[in-house]
Order: structure tokens, then C-alpha cells, then sequence
């Protein structure tokens, strides 16, 4: 009797323990979710900046594909348009430079303390020496502005700008206005534009200081009717 209760209970355990275990859903993803959140399964992840810049690069795809599904000629049609507009900016750089600053008080021309006509034209010639042409011509346009306040022919003014200057001087000396205006936008270009003075551009602006030393002034224009 014993022995057919304890054949049947084995039997017993055997049948249940074959019986599949049904776990809910919700329990089974919670648990995978946690399996999946293990470092061990995220070792060869992109971070974040790559995952910012594969999504980036995704974006500038479609929108060429988009430009060039509708651009005549399609891919090809796209790259010569882009082409053509790479050049007209390329041009236009060329020809205008880098934008300048508003003239202002940080377009001063003196950028030091009080020096005279003649050492500017000092230090323009041991540049003029050096080939440094820049250089060169800068201190040449201040001995000039320099020169003609030490003329009483302009009012010393700090901040003035060398714009404000050659206009300011072109009125007692008429014969010299454009020149005067010539080698402002001169030092302005090689000062904020970005631009690269040579020998001649200096040349011709010493020239004009040389000129402007031996031009009699209109003293009806110049500041409180210079002599």
C-alpha cells in the first residue's frame, strides 16, 4: 500500500513539474529590460555627440536627396548650382575683403601715446626697409595726420579715425582732397579689411605727405583760420 502511494505521488510531482510555466508579459519585458540594461550589452555604443552627428549627417543627406530630386538635372544639376554660388561669394570676398568695423573709437588712428610727424615717418621708413609694407604705410598716413595738426591745419582730436581725417584736411587743401581719401581707405583696408600693402602703395602715399609739405594751405578753411 505504501508503495503504490509513494509511485503515486512521484507520479504526481513528475506531471506537475512538466507543466510549462506561463509568466504574464508585463513581468517577462520588465525582467528582459533589465537583462538589456547591463553594461556588458552597451560596451560598443555610439555616445552621444556621434549619435548627435550620425542624425546630422542623415538630415544634410535628405535634404540634399530633397534639392536634388527638384533641381533641374538632378545631383549633377545641384553640384553645379552649388559650384556657381561657392564662386560668386568667392568673388565678391575677393573684391570687398573682410567687412570693416563701424569707424568708432576703436578705429582710432593713433593706437599709442603722442608722437610727432617726424618719428612716424622714422619708424615708416624702417619698415619701408624691412618690407614690411603694412606697417609702412600706416605710420606713413600718421606722420601725415600728425603733420597736419603740428600745421594747425586740424585740430588734434583723439579717436579720430583716418577717414575723419582726410576729409577733415581735404578742406584746406582742396588740390588734395582725393589723395587724401585714396590712402584713408588704404590704411583702413590693410588696418581692418585684412588687405596687403606693397612698395607702391606705400610710394604713393609718402608721395602725398611729401606733397602735402610743400602745398600752401586755403586758410579760410582750416580751423579757426590757421596760419
Amino acid at each position: 500500500m505504501s508503495t503504490t502511494g509513494g509511485t503515486t505521488t512521484a507520479a504526481l510531482s513528475r506531471a506537475i513539474s512538466d507543466v510549462p510555466v506561463d509568466t504574464s508579459r508585463v513581468p517577462a519585458r520588465e525582467a528582459a529590460e533589465r537583462e538589456l540594461s547591463k553594461p556588458m550589452y552597451h560596451e560598443n555604443d555610439p555616445n552621444l555627440l556621434q549619435e548627435a552627428l550620425d542624425r546630422f549627417w542623415e538630415w544634410v543627406g535628405d535634404l540634399f536627396a530633397a534639392a536634388s530630386g527638384a533641381s533641374p538635372g538632378g545631383t549633377l544639376g545641384l553640384v553645379a548650382i552649388v559650384l556657381v554660388v561657392l564662386a560668386v561669394v568667392g568673388a565678391l570676398w575677393w573684391r570687398l575683403g573682410t567687412p570693416r568695423r563701424t569707424p568708432g573709437t576703436a578705429d582710432s588712428l593713433f593706437e599709442d601715446g603722442p608722437r610727432t610727424a617726424a618719428e612716424h615717418r622714422s619708424t615708416a621708413e624702417r619698415h619701408a626697409a624691412a618690407d614690411r609694407w603694412n606697417q609702412a604705410v600706416q605710420e606713413r598716413m600718421r606722420a601725415i595726420v600728425r603733420s597736419l595738426e603740428e600745421r594747425t591745419l586740424l585740430d588734434p582730436r583723439p579717436g579720430r579715425t583716418a577717414d575723419e581725417a582726410a576729409a577733415e584736411a581735404g578742406r584746406p587743401l582742396p588740390a588734395h582732397a582725393d589723395e587724401l581719401r585714396a590712402a584713408a581707405r588704404v590704411f583702413d583696408d590693410i588696418t581692418y579689411g585684412g588687405r596687403t600693402a606693397d612698395a607702391s602703395a606705400y610710394h604713393r602715399v609718402r608721395e602725398l605727405d611729401e606733397s602735402l609739405e610743400r602745398t600752401k594751405p586755403d586758410l579760410a578753411a582750416a580751423p579757426g583760420g590757421a596760419a
